[in-house]
């Protein structure tokens, strides 16, 4: 075929038709390789009937008691502790503990010596600066306190990481909430 030809090439039937065949083909592959197909089942929510009774993860476990957090966190809770608080948070693939409690100032240094952090706390005269843009995966919120993050007066840090058992870290933090008494957080990762 020479330029300016004015025929036109024919090609068989057949391969018209395959070639209409194919193209019509890879657009419903590509349509369907575009389009939302249905969703492999979830690991967020455990089968019916199963050890989670069915809740989506994160969830916060009802009915936990600072005891029974105290021991998951490898903890004694001290006699002349006040107030005390405590949640469970149940996750995919970690759990977060939760442990508030006021006590006497007179028992907070040696509750802190008892969990022997491996570096010495920090103090912070201020709160941290991201404290009101942060949410916390498991936030002190849930139990009515305000985050140690977002207070001033703070003596905070890393007690252990790995910790022993199924614990995989553990801090504390200590504020003041007047000249007799501390509130004690402690923040847990199981």
């Amino acid at each position: 075929m020479t330029h300016g030809s004015t025929r036109t090439a024919r090609f068989p039937r057949t391969v018209v038709s395959l070639l209409g065949a194919l193209c019509a083909g890879g657009l419903i592959v590509s349509v369907s390789a575009c389009s939302p197909s249905p969703a492999p089942p979830s690991r967020e929510a455990p089968a019916s009937g199963g050890a989670d009774g069915g809740q989506r993860v994160p969830y916060w476990v009802e009915g936990v008691t600072p005891e029974v957090v105290a021991g998951k966190l490898h903890v004694t809770i001290p006699p002349g502790a006040t107030d005390r608080r405590a949640a469970h948070q149940r996750g995919f693939q970690d759990d977060g503990l939760l442990l508030a409690f006021t006590l006497p100032k007179a028992d907070t240094g040696r509750f802190v010596g008892e969990l022997a952090p491996e570096t010495p706390l920090s103090h912070r005269r201020e709160p941290l600066p991201s404290a009101g843009d942060a949410v916390p995966t498991t936030p002190f919120a849930h139990l009515g306190l305000e985050e140690p993050e977002a207070l001033a007066d703070v003596t905070e840090g890393p007690v252990c990481g790995p910790c022993r058992g199924d614990l995989n870290s553990l801090s504390v933090a200590v504020h003041p909430l007047d000249a007799q008494r501390d509130r004690v957080y402690l923040r847990g990762v199981d």
